[in-house]
C-alpha cells in the first residue's frame, strides 16, 4: 500500500477548507477589530520605511474600484461576495481527486472574501489598515482577508501552471 502524505489526507477532507475559512474570518476580523480600536483614520503610524498600520475604509471592491458609486455598490458587491462564497463552498466538497491541493487555496479565498462580507454588509465599507508604499509611491490599503484571497488566488494559479496541485500527487507521477 503506497503512503499517504499530508496532501492527500488533507484533500480526502474537504471540511478542512471549511476550517480554514473560519479561521482567516476569526483572524481577519480580530485584526480590523484592533485596528478600528487602536489606529486613527487616515493618520499612518510608521513601522519601517516602507510599511505603515494606517486606518482606511474602503467603499468599493479591489483599489477602491466603485468607491465613489453613490452607495449601490454596498449591496451590489456583497451579493457577488456571497454568490462566489456559495460557489467556493460547493466546489470545496466536489474537487476531483486532481484537485485535491486546492482544498487550502479555496478555504483561504473563502474566509477572505466572507471576512470582507462580513465588514460591507454590517459597516458598509471593508476595514483596512496595512499600507505598503516606497518612495511617495503608495500600494492601496489592505487587510488579512485581502491577503488570504491574494495567497489563495496565487496558490490556485500556480497549481493550475504547474499541474498537480499535490506534492503527494507529482510524487507519484513520477
Amino acid at each position: 500500500m503506497p503512503e499517504r502524505g499530508l496532501w492527500v489526507v488533507i484533500g480526502e477532507r474537504p471540511w478542512i477548507g471549511l476550517v480554514v475559512a473560519v479561521f482567516t474570518v476569526i483572524l481577519d476580523q480580530w485584526t480590523k477589530q484592533m485596528a478600528v480600536t487602536s489606529l486613527s483614520f487616515l493618520e499612518p503610524i510608521e513601522v519601517t520605511g516602507w510599511f505603515d498600520w494606517m486606518l482606511t475604509y474602503n467603499t468599493g471592491a479591489a483599489f477602491s474600484f466603485l468607491a465613489e458609486a453613490g452607495g449601490w455598490q454596498r449591496w451590489f458587491l456583497a451579493g457577488v461576495a456571497l454568490i462566489v462564497s456559495v460557489l467556493i463552498a460547493v466546489w470545496l466538497f466536489r474537487l476531483a481527486p486532481a484537485d485535491r491541493g486546492l482544498v487550502i487555496p479555496l478555504g483561504l479565498i473563502l474566509g477572505g472574501g466572507l471576512g470582507n462580507l462580513i465588514d460591507r454588509v454590517w459597516l458598509g465599507h471593508v476595514v483596512d489598515f496595512i499600507s505598503l508604499h516606497y518612495d511617495r509611491w503608495y500600494w492601496p490599503a489592505f487587510n488579512l482577508a485581502d491577503s488570504a484571497i491574494t495567497v489563495g488566488a496565487a496558490w490556485w494559479l500556480l497549481s493550475a501552471f504547474f499541474g498537480s496541485t499535490s506534492p503527494t500527487e507529482k510524487a507519484s507521477v513520477s
